[in-house]
This record gives structure tokens, C-alpha cells and sequence, in this order.
């Protein structure tokens, strides 16, 4: 069935007090994508985020991201008052997300919003807290503990904590209780919301599309939890980390730093773990993209330590099995395989058995080289086509930055004989897109604002001016939703 949608992430909504979140502006965003005949949201990681506050880079793979917790419904719940909601965003902007200053005063708030509460009298909070058991305890601890140490990574506490030894276990856990209530207050309050959130884009007929990242952060509730799981020596201190090889775009590769799994380990428990996850991820959306999907067949292991990607190896990863494995458990998945880049025919081959559509994305069709396989007369059906992904430029600046002979190729392939402005080159490699082969069409919605770099969401392997990107209210124009509606429709798109 040929649908489409749109790429936003959460954080960058219109919302109030300085960052996107659940309240009434992602709902009016959902009816908006009503009003404009798409099917699907997709956005990025939900969970909390760490150092340079990728979404990438979580302190848990479980965990909902708390700055995306309405503040508006704590205001209605009379946890907190809406002039300390004012006082504590009067720092911040509508058009970009000041992180710094909502660390420094979102957390007060929902502090406040906590200690109001009485939350622990509630049976639909202990409810809550029983039902997640498996990771809540440990992630509301782990943080609690990371707060006591002023944000120091878990790596650098004292053995007997970051070990997990019993005594200093149940040390924390009573020093530290009300901490440790107050992060699954957190959490409590984000699964309510997205709940309700969720449920209100399924009725109206949008599913949403939401992304997994192949590995957890180093510094995570995962790996403090389950090091048995990664590749961590007798210390518990990593082995190796994630990362890329040289290659055309970079001399020394690129060093992610994410840790290892311990596939072995892994398979002998029966996936158990990557089967909770993956039915977290089950219950939070409707459709999950798994990023870089290559590493699971092969992945690049680089010696922990290393300043640089260039001295790693290639490692089997665990293969269809895995994926077996979840399907099992979990029944028929609803996968988008992230299979970007450099690809070798294993990968291929597993992409194939797997079922699950790849990736396609228009930015990279035109080399004047060769042939690229993200022209479109190369898809087939069982893909998702994007003009660029939250990692890309936005098309705007794209035409601007790409070869005088790349332009050539794409202005033939386009059959125009010359260029007539930069807007209205987006909207056709949007038309490009949706009249393409792929069962799905997914646009970000700052190529349908025809917005340039300062909206693009992310460069990879860089730090700063990263995830800060926010639609000023105002910006998705009843007269924009038409435009997008009448040519979804065109190209046999429109939602029902």
C-alpha cells in the first residue's frame, strides 16, 4: 500500500518552554498530517539523552527522554504553576533548543512537579513500577546515583558501586530513595503522556515510525546493569567500541565509542534482552527503523583507547538469528532497515530473507561517477524513499553545497535544461520521491518549509549545534497542508 509521512523529531515541535514535548502542539501537528493526507510520523530516539545531547548517546535504551513530559499536564495536574513554568524557560528560544539552560531548570521544575505529588500513593504508579521491573529500578538508580556524583560517568565511581557489589547496592538504594522514586516519577508521567499522544495519531489514522539505535551509550543504565552483555573485561571496563573505517569521507574513520555486545552471550541467554527492548520499542511505535542495519551481519570493533577508528577489524555479528529469534517472541515485525553506506552482499542477503524494506535516499542518487542505486528507477517496492534523513542537509542547502557535475546529472535525470531557484528544486526532488516506486515515501518537514542548514538537525561526527532544530508555531500553513495533500493524492499516496 503506497503511503507517505513526515520526519520531526519530538524536540523540535512548537512547543512552550523551550523544547518540543507532548502537549497540545504535537497534537495539532498530528491533525495537521491529517489535514495534509499523510500516514505516518517518524521521529527520532525518545530516549534521555547525555553527552551532546544526541538522542543517540541515551543513559538508557528503556527510558523516555524526560524534557518531552508536558509541563502543561503538570500544570492541570497542580503539581506546578504555570509562572514557574515561565520562569523557568525564560531562557530559552522558539526557534532552537538552548539545552544548557533547560538542564539547568527543567529538572528543578519536575522536581517540584515530583515532590507535590504524593505519586507514591497511587496504585496506577506502583502498578507501573512493578509492570518495568526489569530495567526501571536500575536506570531510576543508576541516575540517582550519576546526580550524587555530579554527573560523573559510572566508569569513574568507586569499584564497589560501578561493580554493583550487594553492599554498596542496597547503600545507594536507601540513601538514595527519594531520587530513585523521583526518576520513575519521570518515567511514569513520559509513558502516561505518550500513551495518550499515541493514541490519539492511531485513531485519527497516523501510525508512528520511531528509530532504535544498534548500540547503547557507554555511559548507560544498560551497560552499568548488564555488563555481562558487552564486550567488558574483568574490571568492567570496555574492550573495544563501535565506530567506522577510513574511508573516502574521513582518513581515521569514525570513533562512535559505543560499547560492544557480547553476541555470544547474548545468544546463549536467547536474545532475551534484545527481545525486551525490542517489545519496549513494540509498544512505543507502530514502525521501527533499526539503525545501521549492516552491523548486525559484520561490525567494526576498534580497540578501546584508540584516538582514532583506523586500527579496527571486522566481527561477525549474530546474523538473521537474532531476528528469528525476536519474531519468535514477538510475533511479525514492522522493520525499516537502516542500510545506508557501504554495503557487501551478505548484508544484501540478509536484508533479503529479512523481509524488510531498506532505505532510500534521494540525496545520494546523483553521481556523475557511476550509477548510484538511489536513482529511482532502481527501487522496488519494499523500501522507503527520503529526499535526506535527520543526518543529511536539508535539500535547500544540499543543491547548494553538491558538484557543478552532480547538478548536471541530477537537472538530466530531472529532464530540465537549467536551474530556477532553490525552493523549487526541493519540491520536485519531493515530487521525485513520491512518485517513486517505494511503498513509502517519508520528507522531512524542513524540506517541505524549503528551510536551508541552520534547521538541519544533525552532522555526523561533529559536537555542537547538533539536535537544537524547532518549527516555529505557525509554520505547517493550512495553505502548505493543502499543497502537500493534492500532490500525495497525485502520486496514489493519500491516507484513507
Amino acid at each position: 500500500m503506497r503511503r507517505s509521512g513526515i520526519l520531526l523529531p519530538v524536540a523540535s515541535l512548537p512547543s512552550r518552554y523551550g523544547i518540543g514535548c507532548f502537549d497540545e502542539s504535537a497534537y495539532e501537528f498530528v491533525d495537521a498530517l491529517v489535514q495534509a493526507g499523510q500516514a505516518y510520523w517518524q521521529i527520532l530516539p525518545m530516549g534521555p539523552t547525555g553527552y551532546g545531547d544526541s538522542p543517540y548517546q541515551s543513559f538508557s535504551t528503556f527510558a523516555g527522554n524526560p524534557y518531552f513530559i508536558s509541563l502543561s499536564e503538570l500544570v492541570k495536574k497542580g503539581y506546578i504553576r504555570e509562572d514557574e513554568c515561565e520562569e523557568a524557560a525564560a531562557e530559552t528560544r522558539e526557534d532552537y533548543v538552548r539545552y544548557e539552560d533547560i538542564y539547568k531548570n527543567r529538572f528543578t521544575l519536575l522536581r517540584k512537579a515530583f515532590d507535590r505529588s504524593s505519586i507514591e500513593t497511587e496504585p496506577d504508579f506502583n502498578t507501573f513500577i512493578q509492570e518495568n521491573s526489569d530495567w526501571l529500578p536500575d536506570y531510576a538508580l543508576f541516575m540517582a546515583i550519576k546526580d550524587s556524583k555530579g554527573g560523573q560517568s559510572y566508569l569513574e565511581w568507586e569499584e564497589d558501586i560501578r561493580l554493583r557489589k550487594a553492599a554498596a547496592m542496597v547503600y545507594y538504594k536507601n540513601k538514595l530513595i527519594d531520587d530513585v522514586n523521583f526518576y520513575q516519577f519521570l518515567q511514569y508521567e513520559f509513558a502516561c503522556q505518550w500513551k495518550k499522544l499515541k493514541s490519539y495519531a492511531n485513531e485519527k489514522g497516523v501510525q508512528i515510525i520511531g528509530d532504535i539505535p544498534i548500540y547503547v551509550a557507554l555511559d548507560s543504565a544498560d551497560t552499568w546493569a548488564h555488563p555481562e552483555l558487552f564486550q567488558f573485561d574483568e574490571k568492567g571496563m570496555p574492550v573495544g567500541v563501535a565506530g567506522c573505517p577510513p574511508d573516502a569521507f574521513s582518513e581515521t574513520g569514525q570513533l562512535w565509542g559505543n560499547p560492544l555486545y557480547n553476541w555470544e552471550a547474548h545468544k546463549k541467554d536467547g536474545y532475551s534482552w534484545w527481545t525486551a527492548r525490542m517489545k519496549n520499542c513494540c509498544q512505543w511505535y507502530d514502525m521501527v527503523r533499526i539503525d545501521h542495519f549492516r552491523g548486525f551481519d559484520e561490525y567494526y570493533a576498534i580497540p578501546y583507547g584508540d584516538p582514532t577508528a583506523e586500527f579496527g577489524k571486522w566481527e561477525a555479528g549474530p546474523g538473521m538469528g537474532l531476528f528469528q529469534t525476536l519474531e519468535k517472541e514477538l510475533g511479525e515485525l514492522n522493520i525499516i532497515a537502516e542500510d545506508l553506506g557501504f554495503l557487501t552482499d551478505s548484508v544484501r542477503d540478509m536484508l533479503k530473507e529479512s523481509g524488510f524494506p531498506g532505505m532510500k535516499v534521494l540525496q545520494f542518487a546523483f553521481d556523475s561517477r557511476e550509477d548510484s542505486d538511489y536513482l529511482p528507477y532502481r527501487y522496488d517496492k519494499n523500501s522507503v524513499v527520503y529526499t535526506g534523513t535527520h543526518d543529511n542537509a536539508t535539500t535547500f542547502s544540499w543543491w547548494q553545497e553538491l558538484k557543478p557535475e552532480d547538478k548536471n546529472v541530477a537537472l538530466r535525470y530531472m529532464n530540465r535544461g537549467r536551474f530556477t531557484g532553490r525552493k523549487k528544486l526541493t519540491w520536485e526532488l519531493i515530487c521525485l520521491a513520491m512518485a517513486s516506486v517505494s511503498d513509502l515515501c517519508v520528507i522531512p518537514m524542513q524540506d517541505y518549509l524549503c528551510l536551508p542548514n541552520t534547521a538541519r538537525i544533525n552532522t555526523p561526527s561533529t559536537l555542537g549545534y547538533n539536535w537544537q532544530w524547532r518549527m516555529k508555531k505557525g509554520s505547517f500553513t493550512d495553505k502548505l497542508q493543502t499543497r502537500i495533500r493534492t500532490m500525495t493524492k497525485l502520486y496514489g499516496r493519500l491516507a484513507d
